[in-house]
């Protein structure tokens, strides 16, 4: 579905969705989130808490390997969700060995997208620089799939000067428009809805049709997220982790995404945004992520 649908469709369902609590189901029941090779033993578990047909990437962590990817993928096909592989071309060896991994994922785990980074190399250990060295291959379309997920960065990026990135986050949408493929940005993870609004509002400046997901961190604790946030490079945003914690949470430890998907919910409700859906990354874990995830859309959680 195109951006511009996405939105008469939303426009449509907005009388039935007067409230922000409504809204904030609204994207939760919509959200995709996150799953490693190493939680995918939960996912039977997950289906009382997840609809049928959930969007799940899948992570690739340094040194894992293909094959532990693609069993994951498999994984996730197998319990009822839709597989996203996240696709680091860097660490693609040649053309050759990127068409095989395409084929396999699309064969064995039945994709139907898959989210190509770069991925955070040094130097590629292969023929791919950038992803758009591997969109040149048209090997995504010639071998049936017809969307792709990109990475967006509202906050700029630790190793890349901001105007280098903005450029490349358009330059890969305008690709897959040529190449007839639909596409979405997934955004690194942020604290403050702001810095994102803006980001999106620029985005779809451009008119290019794509859809834009919110990237946000799960309940997880709050050293984890500092972690995570230094390690990714989380902009001025991150200021915004310390205010929005509870001094309850603060004494536990914990953070969860509550107030900045209301934030969110209150952007779309009123017209501020036209942003798509929400996507959670899993760094307290995957079953706390597919809880919380459940309890927020007010359905498919087990009672």
């Amino acid at each position: 579905m195109s951006a511009v649908n996405a939105s008469a469709v939303r426009d449509e369902r907005a009388p039935m969705r007067q409230t922000a609590a409504a809204e904030f189901r609204e994207l939760a029941r919509c959200a995709s989130l996150e799953v490693g090779i190493h939680d995918v033993r939960s996912l039977d578990d997950a289906r009382s808490w997840l609809a049928p047909n959930t969007r799940v990437f899948v992570s690739h962590l340094p040194k894992q390997s293909w094959e532990a990817t693609i069993n994951a993928a498999q994984k996730v096909r197998r319990a009822g969700f839709d597989p996203v592989p996240h696709i680091p071309v860097r660490l693609l060896r040649d053309r050759a060995a990127a068409e095989e991994l395409i084929v396999q994922l699309r064969d064995e785990a039945q994709i139907n997208e898959a989210l190509i980074i770069s991925g955070d190399y040094a130097q590629p250990q292969g023929s791919f620089a950038s992803v758009i060295d591997f969109l040149r291959t048209n090997l995504l379309e010639r071998h049936g799939l017809k969307r792709v997920c990109f990475a967006g960065h509202p906050e700029g990026h630790p190793g890349v000067a901001l105007d280098v990135v903005r450029q490349a986050e358009i330059d890969k949408l305008r690709y897959a428009r040529d190449a007839g493929l639909e596409s979405t940005l997934v955004t690194q993870f942020f604290f403050d809805a702001q810095p994102f609004l803006q980001w999106a509002e620029t985005i779809r400046s451009h008119t290019i049709p794509v859809r834009i997901a919110a990237g946000i961190a799960g309940p997880a604790s709050v050293g984890a997220l500092f972690k995570f946030a230094m390690r990714c490079g989380v902009g001025r945003s991150i200021n915004a982790l310390s205010g929005r914690t509870s001094a309850f949470g603060k004494l536990l430890g914990e953070h969860g995404p509550d107030e900045l998907v209301r934030d969110l919910a209150d952007a779309r409700l009123s017209g501020a945004s036209n942003f798509d859906e929400i996507h959670l990354f899993s760094f307290g874990g995957f079953r706390r992520t597919y809880e919380w995830l459940g309890a927020a859309a007010g359905a498919h959680a087990p009672t």
